[in-house]
């Protein structure tokens, strides 16, 4: 399948340690199957953090990934309650380290307003239910992430 990673900057070899922590599924190299999300997401970074917009595309060997019995995977389909508890955990600033251990993990994108949807469910003033409400986007958008060296090897650039 083909993966697009939007970002500011062109590269050839991906480094998880340039990878921001407190995502929404940690820290870890992010891709999606929608080349126009991966543009609005290249077209954002380029607006905090300047450079030029520029879309990478991979290809990722899905089925003998998932047939690694040696990679360890995350799927939400959809959104729930364990999705939204799975995000507070990675989003929670006060976390510093890595929150789980898998290779890869599939799932829903947390609104953009994550960061105030966190404050308040972790100060119990929101429930579960009403974080997993919040954090959904309108449309719903999927994403990938990898997360070690071990699942990296298996996105070649195209």
């Amino acid at each position: 399948m083909i993966l697009y990673h939007g970002t500011n900057v062109d590269f050839d070899e991906i480094d998880l340690s340039k990878s921001k922590i407190n995502k929404d599924f940690g820290q870890g190299f992010y891709l999606t199957a929608d080349r126009h999300q991966a543009e609005r997401l290249a077209l954002q970074r380029t607006l905090t953090d300047g450079g030029l917009p520029c879309v990478l595309k991979f290809w990722f060997d899905d089925k003998i990934a998932y047939q690694d019995s040696g990679l360890k995977i995350l799927t939400f389909e959809e959104y729930s309650h364990e999705w939204a508890l799975f995000i507070n955990r990675n989003r929670n600033t006060k976390f510093s380290t890595k929150q789980h251990d898998y290779d890869i993990v599939y799932g829903p994108i947390a609104d953009d307003k994550v960061g105030l949807q966190i404050k308040l469910f972790n100060q119990e003033i929101i429930d579960v239910n009403t974080l997993m409400e919040r954090l959904k986007f309108v449309v719903p958008s999927f994403q990938y992430y990898f997360g070690t060296d071990k699942a990296i090897k298996y996105l070649k650039r195209i």
